[in-house]
């Protein structure tokens, strides 16, 4: 963990260096990736039943692949009552935020009489990457799959590693409006997502974390299909004053660190005495905690106290350009609303993240790696297309051909220029 006092000399210095190391993908792993997908995209299902013998070590056919209707049926029946109560409370959030975010179609005549404007409409289909093992979320699954049924996606493909599949993931993918699950994780399945295989049809946007391979292999299938985002480490930055119970932070930090040895907390903070109390509470937390090595590994090699005025705080939030901050303050409007670059903000005391990563019913999946700078969190936005639309009359064609013209002409496209200028009787057909 490092220290920082906005009062050292080279305080600028080292606290532009540690923002800018970097935790993200080794190099290696494009390579193998590379060759996972080559092989999926040229054998298809053979490759993928390959693969889940090879890494998973397990042994899948054409009829196990899928998880039946029946077995989801089970699955999420055996999950308890009180967990599914709180997977169906979280999901009719989450729905009811990203409803509210469904944009208006237009359309208008311009002064020229020319009709313009656009419509929205979903996608076809989605597909849902969901991490397997410790790192099974329910929440990943709603927060992936309950925007695209809002956005009104027909097929929600989801994919997820071979292995036991959690009731909660399950009761979570019926709750979400998922259509299918396939056994296949890592490069493969985001391959078999793209490109199809057997019988997963590729989909049009693929969405959900995964780890170093599966961001791989998203970024070497963009473009083939849309993907959410690149997604790096999780990152908490929490601002707080003296009049906070040392305890409640120590923890908001380690709701972060607890996620990967790469992710990242870092506290900000005007009493030098009060973040010495955090870090000796967020020790004796680390003790007990079941999830106490990584969380250890983020702490030790990636966290961070910063000492410096509050006031300062903004300017420092928008160097980091955090996934998360919270603004556990008196007012913490006055500081957060000077916050420019920053995933989702969470404001007073009594506002944790967690309730962010669960059941506040905005988006959990959020840039990272200090891409809050120009990218924003998942939303409803990402399951819809835009298309525009232009209608002409004859008056409004005689206004809009001369430019036209003359503008095609001046980039030497003359088929361009030709055809508004045939329309005109300027030119023989």
């Amino acid at each position: 963990m490092r220290r920082f006092r906005s009062t050292d000399a080279d305080f600028e210095t080292a606290f532009a260096a540690f923002v800018e190391e970097r935790r993200d993908t080794p190099e290696e792993v494009d390579a193998i990736v590379r060759d996972v997908l080559a092989a999926v995209r040229s054998e298809g299902l053979e490759a993928l039943l390959r693969y889940a013998r090879e890494f998973d070590k397990v042994e899948l056919t054409e009829a196990t692949i899928r998880v039946s209707a029946a077995e989801i049926d089970a699955g999420a029946e055996s999950c308890p009552a009180e967990v599914r109560e709180a997977i169906a409370f979280a999901a009719g959030r989450i729905r009811a935020y990203h409803e509210l975010q469904r944009p208006a179609d237009q359309k208008f005549t311009d002064e020229a009489g020319v009709e313009l404007g656009w419509r929205w409409g979903p996608l076809e289909s989605v597909g849902v990457y969901v991490p397997g093992g410790r790192a099974a979320y329910p929440s990943t699954v709603l927060m992936n799959a309950v925007p695209a049924a809002a956005a009104g996606v027909e097929r929600i493909a989801m994919v997820t590693p071979p292995g036991r599949l959690q009731p909660a993931v399950l009761a979570a993918a019926q709750a979400a409006g998922v259509t299918e699950i396939w056994r296949v994780g890592g490069a493969q399945a985001v391959a078999a997502l793209a490109y199809g295989a057997g019988p997963i049809r590729p989909v049009d946007k693929i969405v959900g974390p995964g780890n170093a391979f599966v961001t791989a292999a998203k970024r070497r299938v963009y473009g083939v299909v849309g993907i959410d985002a690149l997604a790096g480490p999780s990152e908490i930055v929490v601002v707080a004053d003296g009049a906070n119970h040392p305890d409640w932070i120590a923890a908001d930090l380690l709701s972060q660190a607890e996620h990967d040895p790469a992710a990242q907390s870092i506290l900000i903070t005007d009493d030098e005495a009060f973040a010495e109390q955090v870090v000796a509470a967020l020790e004796t937390q680390l003790s007990v905690l079941a999830t106490g090595k990584d969380a250890s590994a983020s702490w030790r090699d990636h966290g961070a106290v910063v000492i410096a005025p509050l006031a300062e705080a903004p300017r420092l939030v928008d160097l980091i350009a955090p996934e998360h901050v919270e603004f556990a303050v008196e007012n913490p409007e006055r500081l957060a609303d000077r916050v420019r670059h920053a995933g989702a903000i969470f404001l007073g005391r009594l506002t944790p993240e967690a309730i962010g990563d669960y059941v506040a019913g905005s988006n959990h999946v959020l840039p990272t790696s200090r891409a809050a700078r120009f990218s924003s969190g998942l939303s409803l936005y990402d399951f819809l297309k835009r298309t525009s639309f232009v209608k002409c009359d004859e008056a409004a064609f005689a206004a809009l051909a001369p430019a036209t013209v003359a503008l095609a002409e001046t980039e030497g496209l003359p088929a361009h220029a030709r055809s508004a200028a045939i329309r005109l009787g300027q030119t023989k057909a």
